[in-house]
């Protein structure tokens, strides 16, 4: 008998929490206390926690290796995955929506390592992200413009830089009455949206077979009559279908990235559209981007440990000489560090004014010209 989908979730959650109090107890404190956010065990002997974006080392311990292993093979097996000598790894999403991956010996040269990226249960939008400093008044203005008129907008940043919980709240400011269709690796996205269909990814299973891959869903949502797509996260091949998607009348699509840069960033996507077996050339790869994507939000984490948004780019096609024509419109300027050791700084307009003023200004959206005429008294503190 197949059972509602309530109910399988509650079974999930008790058999992980189960798992949770019998084997890891060394962590269980830090599993618990909200200020954490991430949990990364080196070997039995080390373990650090992530508060307030600093890693700090702390006390606790496993017993052994085979205390720690026996700890992941149970977490494994409570939510359906296994780990074996063939496959030393373990990448999952717990079902309280955290995300954990382990590395086993002799991959692991320190011993088993982990890692757990806990899931905020804490609902973020843009008035939230501006009080936390992560963000200007204009800056989030600008955005949930961007998201009014449907541009097509890659978050890019780091390791833990903060692009999940952008992406989330620039999905909420989706205008109302559309469909919205998220893939993901694994469902990390909080999104409030009435209209909204999730999809997540499935790895193969010992004997290689069952894989859905992100490509895989992104070709299925094109078929399922999508408004807005949202990518949690573009890794694989799956960008060329972004892309796709993208330059096909699909207008407010969203992904992330791992760049350093906006120009970076599209570089990176360009690359990634190229790695599977796709006969388009370079060229016309990079056309296609330089059209799809118009706005790159990049993101960083300061040496302070704090998350903001570093600059609002918009992309303007191509350069004569086949480069990407990126134009910061918002940029931070004059970072200081204060007494306390936190980082201040500024997130102004640099002056330029976006390619689709006119847009705005015939949709009477009130955010004039002057909002783009240079360094204001906006500040990130």
């Amino acid at each position: 008998m197949i059972k509602p989908e309530g109910v399988v979730e509650e079974e999930s959650l008790s058999l992980w929490e189960a798992a949770i109090k019998s084997f890891m107890g060394p962590v269980l404190p830090f599993l618990k206390d909200e200020a954490v956010t991430e949990i990364l065990i080196n070997g039995p002997k080390k373990i650090y926690v992530e508060k307030k974006g600093k890693l700090q080392k702390v006390d606790a311990e496993f017993n052994d290796e085979d205390a720690l292993q026996a700890a992941i093979h149970n977490i494994a097996q409570s939510v359906g995955r296994r780990v074996s000598e063939e496959k030393p790894q373990l990448d999952a999403r717990l079902p309280d929506g955290s995300r954990i991956h382990a590395v086993f010996p002799p991959c692991a040269r320190n011993g088993t390592t982990v890692s757990i990226r806990k899931f905020s249960k804490t609902k973020m939008d843009f008035a939230e992200y501006v009080k936390r400093g992560a963000l200007s008044v204009e800056g989030a203005q600008f955005l949930d413009v961007c998201m009014f008129l449907g541009k097509n907008i890659i978050v890019s940043g780091g390791t833990g830089s903060g692009k999940t919980t952008l992406l989330g709240i620039l999905s909420g400011r989706t205008p109302p009455g559309h469909r919205v269709i998220v893939i993901e690796d694994a469902s990390e996205l909080i999104l409030d949206y009435e209209h909204t269909v999730r999809f997540e990814t499935r790895m193969a299973d010992e004997q290689g077979k069952g894989e859905v891959s992100m490509r895989d869903l992104l070709k299925s949502s094109l078929r399922l009559r999508p408004d807005h797509i949202i990518v949690g996260e573009v890794r694989g091949v799956e960008a060329i279908e972004l892309i796709n998607a993208m330059n096909t009348g699909h207008r407010g699509c969203l992904g992330t990235i791992h760049a350093n840069s906006p120009v970076d960033s599209l570089v990176r996507l360009e690359t990634l559209a190229m790695s599977g077996e796709t006969q388009i050339s370079e060229t016309a790869i990079r056309s296609q981007i330089a059209s799809a994507v118009q706005i790159v939000v990049q993101i960083s984490r300061f040496p302070d440990g704090s998350r903001r948004v570093a600059s609002i780019a918009e992309v303007r096609g191509m350069n004569a000489d086949k480069t990407y024509n990126v134009v910061e419109l918002f940029k931070i300027h004059d970072m200081k560090r204060l007494p306390d050791g936190k980082l201040s700084g500024t997130l102004c307009s640099t002056g330029e004014i976006p390619s689709f003023m006119a847009e705005i200004e015939n949709n009477r959206i009130p955010f004039g010209r002057e909002k783009f005429s240079g360094p204001n008294k906006l500040k990130i503190a």
